[in-house]
Order: structure tokens, then sequence, then C-alpha cells
């Protein structure tokens, strides 16, 4: 029984990492994309609970990279600047959500995900 605990919590442990690993994206260029791939691609074996989190992880992270990089070209006509503001807070306060959903054991979707990964 201990020993189930345990791995139990590992695996809560390992989805929340995959969520809190985009915030390299913060200080790696593409470390938002690089940090869940890393985590994913090491834990997806062991921990199904990281497997279903690291996709969702991935796919919201990729997801914002695009997002962020038409609105980065729409920033010829400014308001690719609002664009890029409301979708960075939007990213950080997705990435905290998901990193305590993952923790308590919830799975958790993103809200505007394309789902390149099933």
């Amino acid at each position: 029984m201990e020993q189930t605990v345990k791995n139990i919590q590992d695996e809560r442990m390992w989805g929340m990492f995959c969520h809190l690993s985009a915030l390299a994206g913060y200080i790696i260029p593409l470390g938002s994309i690089i940090g869940p791939l890393v985590i994913w691609s090491i834990k997806k074996m062991e921990f199904p609970f990281v497997d279903d989190q690291g996709k969702e992880a991935l796919n919201f992270q990729i997801s914002m990279f695009i997002y962020m990089v038409i609105s980065a070209i729409l920033i010829i006509i400014v308001v690719g600047i609002l664009l890029l503001i409301a979708l960075g807070i939007f990213q950080l306060i997705m990435i905290i959500i998901a990193s305590i959903r993952a923790n308590n054991g919830e799975t958790f979707r993103y809200p505007l995900t394309i789902r390149f990964i099933n």
C-alpha cells in the first residue's frame, strides 16, 4: 500500500512538472515547448497520467507559440502588441491552474488548444 501511495504522489508530481516546465520559455527560447517535451518523453512510459498531461502541455505550448507568431506579425497594425500581452498573461495563468490541478490528480484540458499530439 505504501508503494502505491508513493507512486500516485510521484505521478501527480511529474504531471505537475510537465506543466511547470513550460515556464522555462520565459528564460530559454522555445523552452516552453522543450521543457514539457523532455519530461513527457522521459516519464510517459512510467506514468499514464504524465503521458496524458504531457501531451496536453505540449499541445497548449505549441498552440500558444503559433498564436504568438501570428500576434507578432500583427504588430504591424498595432493590435499585435495587445494580443502578445494578453497571450502572455493567459499562458501564465493557465500554466499555474494546470499545475495545481495536476498536483491534485485531476486531468486538465487547456482552452484554445489545437490537438497536434493525441
